[in-house]
């Protein structure tokens, strides 16, 4: 089935809307939270050092997530030579692309009015605005997700298609080197046998093969192997502990570990039903009274279609559910399967609440327009209130009031090696330097200086000698040269001291 001009023009005008309302203030947007922060310096840093395969942060290996989404912000970084909007184009690429894949799909599936209905819904979905605007990894992930779907469904719902279904192998594997849970679209699988089985409509059986099938988890694993590759030979050769550390970091803590026993962001069962689900899949959460009886007649008739992609979002938070750590953005994958069993429902909706309403449909219509041009308006004003990162102004004044000297960290985040303007040191983002450590170690570099939290202050320093640089949302923050040690404290400073300058100041 091709394409034809008409509905390529839709098509486009529907990719040109995603742009429009994704990159709705590009430009004012600053990097703010530590997501943004983190991904963006390891970018920079990966520019400046040229360490590819296992990224840094301020000198120390950086080992939570894989390369693949840095590596695209550094892309961009090459193209534009603009940090600030690099970090937000991946998103806005994956926004871009996810419509496209769900227009097509809603057409090939049902028809064009459904394709435009799927990724109408898409974009005014309110998870879609909290997530495909930020520079975080899961904009990213989003590209590969829906690759990932559309191959999958062209294949079992609308093939065989064994190129489609490469497709979305090969979309997995750089899913999970961008993040490991890039491999869901695979649980497509397990409703698509079910429905094979039982002999429902709209799925296609491909009985005896076997061998293509397994082909799939080669071009997976050929796409993880562009980076695990590399990295796993680099290991062996340099041999240093820190290197063999970061592969079982990021291979067995980052991953199974994490999932099995998150140590951070612990949340009920429910909590993705009841927190995260009324309020980011907005509007579409409002007509599910209406929905689920629609779906439940739909399986009732044995629509494989139904049934494939409203299980895969369901195995999709279930999956997320059954881990202790939760956010609200780890089911965003589960949305673009979402918007395609509920377009072609929105027809039938739309008679069934305004058949007789004249009044009704305008002022339906109204609201959609309103809905759209209130997130476009708030691309422009949301960055505009936010306004300057606070680290920024924090390691501007440090730099000034220290004369460029060497700048101890102490209880740092990102945003303070991001915004740096003179050479900077610490003991590891994790363990990182006390204030005791700092005030010995101060002792040793007279000429230097420490940042350090309002909190830890006055235990090892004098508060009148301290100057105060700002405050950002963690601490408020001071800077202390040798003069202000009190005397009162001792401790060795780690073994392990990193030193870190930006070349050419990061932004």
């Amino acid at each position: 089935m091709r394409i034809n001009l008409s509905q390529r023009m839709e098509l486009f005008a529907l990719m040109g809307l995603a742009l429009l309302l994704i990159g709705a203030g590009l430009g004012l947007r600053q990097p703010l939270n530590v997501d943004e922060e983190r991904f963006l310096g390891v970018a920079l840093e990966m520019l400046q050092n040229g360490s590819w395969f296992i990224p840094h942060r301020a000198g120390e290996i950086y080992p939570d997530k894989p390369p693949l989404f840095m590596w695209a912000v550094a892309l961009f970084i090459k193209l534009t030579n603009a940090p600030k909007i690099a970090l937000f184009l991946p998103a806005l690429l994956a926004g871009v692309v996810s419509t496209a894949c769900l227009y097509d799909l809603g057409r090939r599936l049902w028809n064009r009015r459904i394709g435009v209905i799927a990724a109408l819904l898409f974009l005014g979905t309110y998870q879609t605005y909290s997530i495909l605007r930020t520079g975080q990894i899961d904009g990213f992930l989003c590209l590969w997700s829906a690759l990932g779907i559309y191959g999958m469904a062209r294949h079992l719902l609308l093939g065989p298609s064994w190129r489609w279904f490469y497709l979305a192998c090969a979309a997995m594997g750089f899913g999970i080197i961008s993040k490991g849970v890039g491999f869901l679209p695979i649980l497509m699988l397990l409703p698509y046998a079910y429905a094979v089985r039982k002999g429902w409509s709209g799925v296609v059986a491909m009985p005896g093969q076997g061998r293509a099938w397994a082909l799939g988890l080669v071009v997976a694993l050929a796409a993880v192997a562009v980076w695990l590759v590399p990295v796993l030979v680099s290991v062996m050769l340099r041999g240093d502990p820190a290197s063999l550390a970061y592969v079982q970091e990021i291979l067995l803590k980052q991953t199974a570990q994490r999932y099995a026993s998150a140590w951070a962001h612990h949340e009920p069962f429910w909590y993705f039903l009841v927190k995260v689900i009324p309020k980011y899949w907005l509007p579409m959460f409002l007509a599910l009274p209406w929905l689920v009886p629609a779906w439940r007649r739909q399986l009732l008739k044995h629509d494989g279609r139904v049934l494939v992609l409203l299980g895969w979002v369901v195995l999709v938070v279930l999956f997320f559910s059954l881990s202790s750590g939760k956010r609200k953005l780890y089911i965003y994958p589960a949305l673009p399967a979402l918007v395609l069993v509920v377009a072609p429902l929105v027809p039938w909706l739309l008679r069934r609440w305004f058949a007789k309403r004249a009044l009704g449909r305008k002022v339906f219509i109204g609201l959609t327009v309103l809905w759209f041009c209130a997130w476009f308006a708030r691309g422009f004003i949301q960055p505009l209130k936010e306004g300057t990162n606070p680290h920024e102004t924090v390691m501007r004044e440090a730099a000034e009031l220290s004369n460029g000297a060497d700048l101890l960290l102490v209880g740092w985040r990102e945003g303070n090696w991001l915004f740096a303007q003179q050479p900077i040191v610490h003991f590891g983002f994790a363990t990182g330097a006390t204030v005791d450590s700092a005030a010995t170690w101060l002792r040793k570099h007279p000429q230097a200086f420490v940042l350090l939290p309002g909190a830890d202050l006055a235990r090892c320093f004098l508060p009148d000698k301290a100057r105060e640089l700002g405050t950002t949302s963690r601490a408020e923050w001071f800077l202390v040269g040798s003069d202000a040690d009190n005397g009162d404290c001792s401790g060795e400073p780690p073994a392990t001291e990193y030193r870190f300058e930006w070349q050419r100041r990061a932004l």
